[in-house]
């Protein structure tokens, strides 16, 4: 056997008839003699037709396997007769791909683009969802010529360069023979048609913009950048095409008292040293309305009180975050004299004075908590 056709595709001797067809596209396209000129490569070129002309029929495959040689009566290698297993149709698919791509004339009308509008909302509205009225200015429909582009009373026509399959062909010779070339309409940029009369109001486009009010259901548990999609909302197509979507994209507002963390809640009260001590209870305007919270005695500062089920509504599944409330106990700034000898004795009856008036070692008492604020340590 004088020619190993597997070899000069570069696939195996079990590979697909699949496989051996993009071996030769991909071969064509490296040595198609309107790429590389040289006579080497057009024998190469010659070579690969060979190949793929035996490889690609199932029985001169066949054949070929048994030792025969399919080529030697008649056809000659790299023959384009009406017996070889590849056509015209496979040089121009290396090139152009499978079926050479969409052709014919393409539609003036397509899918409009997506919009986006910012809102802002309050910390309330994101807790427990809102609805709200929007105003949006998008394309929409062009009521004058319902989105053909021609003005009333005129329709587009066809285009008389290319009669309508939106493509103009050019015939050029190369070693292949007559090559034949399309490439889109130069008179109707490839729809087919023109429009002689555009329409007054939308200069033939099928659209013009417009202001929507439109009504958007914001759920309860959205937060900061969550975008809610209306679906077909967006822009309008060119000719009057179906229209994207519109994604509205959520701020939220500061609150004057609480700061979000996921969907917890956390504020701060400031209490009296004398409240914390003793303990009491503090109002506080949550999002449920008015509510207590009960600071036990003896509470310190940087302790926190959660309040369950009094946060965020989960965006996603039922329940609801927490309220965090900080406890933040307020030393006074200033003593009289009376207020320190206060201080002194309930520090005496807490053993953590000593008679001389100075506080034990290593102990940090009432008395020298209050000192060590006021002097801003």
């Amino acid at each position: 056997m004088a020619t190993d056709y597997y070899a000069v595709l570069g696939v195996r001797k079990d590979a697909s008839q699949d496989e051996i067809k993009k071996a030769f596209r991909r071969l064509a396209r490296e040595l198609h003699p309107d790429v590389n000129p040289d006579p080497k490569t057009q024998e190469r070129f010659k070579e690969i037709n060979a190949a793929y002309e035996v490889l690609s029929d199932p029985q001169k495959r066949q054949m070929y396997d048994l030792g025969g040689d399919p080529l030697s009566n008649g056809g000659g290698a790299g023959g384009f007769g009406q017996g070889a297993g590849f056509g015209f149709s496979d040089i121009m698919d290396a090139f152009f791909g499978a079926a050479g791509g969409q052709r014919g004339p393409r539609s003036r009308t397509r899918r409009g683009q997506d919009a986006m509008i910012r809102i802002d909302i309050s910390l309330n509205e994101a807790a427990f969802g809102t609805t709200k009225d929007i105003q949006v200015d998008t394309a929409v429909v062009c009521s004058t010529c319902n989105g053909e582009g021609a003005a009333p009373g005129t329709s587009p026509q066809t285009c008389d360069m290319c009669r309508g399959r939106g493509e103009v062909s050019q015939v050029t010779r190369s070693f292949l023979g007559q090559v034949m070339t399309s490439r889109p309409c130069p008179q109707c940029q490839g729809f087919g048609t023109v429009v002689p009369t555009p329409c007054p109001e939308c200069a033939g486009d099928g659209r013009v913009r417009a202001r929507r009010t439109l009504t958007v259901k914001i759920p309860a548990g959205v937060d900061n950048g969550t975008r809610i999609q209306l679906a077909g909302e967006g822009e309008v197509g060119p000719g009057g095409g179906p229209a994207g979507d519109l994604y509205v994209e959520v701020s939220e507002n500061a609150h004057p008292i609480f700061q979000r963390r996921g969907d917890d809640l956390h504020c701060t009260v400031t209490l009296p040293m004398t409240a914390a001590a003793l303990g009491t209870k503090v109002p506080l305007e949550t999002l449920d309305g008015p509510e207590e919270v009960d600071i036990r005695p003896g509470t310190q500062s940087g302790q926190s009180i959660p309040l369950h089920n009094r946060g965020i509504t989960h965006l996603r599944g039922g329940g609801r975050g927490d309220l965090i409330v900080h406890v933040e106990v307020q030393t006074p700034s200033k003593l009289d004299a009376e207020q320190e000898e206060l201080v002194r004795r309930l520090a005496r009856l807490r053993g953590e004075e000593r008679p001389n008036g100075h506080f034990a070692p290593g102990q940090q008492g009432l008395f020298s908590r209050l000192k060590d604020a006021f002097n801003g340590r």
